[in-house]
């Protein structure tokens, strides 16, 4: 189970959380991966956790100013990158240029959406992975595997009937390891988070919860 946790733009301290997501992925063999604000990946990187940037863009080296360009997180040290999160949407032709653009740079990429339609439609570019997050549950306290279980079995068929090799994770509302092991169940082979951890009084303790049982 794989487990990436996204700072978005919250005020949370991204060194003590990359901190805690190391300690936790070093003590319970899970994997768990932090996706910080563009100019801190650098610094978080440093701490020795798998870094992802939370988007590149669907471009290469030129004239682009405001671009995030993927060499230029993969040189800060980001291992994989988000990309078209519910918060960040993009077009499918655009999905298509940035995931090119992140292999191009050695990055792992995810490419989230919002239903097993899109879920397919993401999959057929050949992602490494692709998210099912309802928008409408992001941040809130109810996971989708325990909102809406049929979602997450649809977006993995969905992923499966176009390319099994494209690893399905679920995200929105996830907070508890019991989500987690939902997840798991309904065939998730990872998740992805935010506010469960980012947000949390102590994320090491939010994390231990959320691998406790896997």
């Amino acid at each position: 189970m794989f487990i990436l946790v996204n700072l978005k733009a919250y005020p949370c301290d991204p060194i003590a959380v990359a901190t805690a997501a190391r300690d936790v992925a070093e003590e319970s063999g899970v994997r768990i991966a932090v996706s910080p604000q563009a100019a801190q990946i650098d610094t978080v990187s440093e701490t020795g956790v798998e870094t992802w940037a939370q988007h590149v863009s669907a471009n290469g080296h030129g004239s682009f100013t405001g671009s995030t360009l993927a060499e230029a997180v993969a040189d800060a040290g980001a291992e994989g990158t988000l990309i078209n999160h519910s918060e960040n949407r993009r077009t499918l032709d655009e999905i298509d240029t940035a995931v090119k653009a992140a292999e191009r740079a050695g990055l792992e990429t995810c490419v989230c959406a919002n239903n097993p339609d899109q879920i397919a439609a993401a999959a057929a570019l050949q992602p490494d992975s692709v998210a099912v997050e309802p928008p409408e549950l992001i941040g809130g306290d109810v996971s989708v595997a325990s909102a809406d279980p049929d979602i997450v079995t649809d977006a993995v068929d969905a992923a499966g009937g176009v390319d099994d090799a494209v690893d399905v994770f679920c995200g929105a509302g996830i907070s508890t390891g019991d989500d987690v092991i939902a997840a798991q169940e309904l065939g998730a082979e990872g998740i992805l988070l935010a506010s469960g951890v980012a947000k949390a009084d102590d994320p090491r303790a939010a994390l231990e919860d959320l691998v406790a049982d896997l």
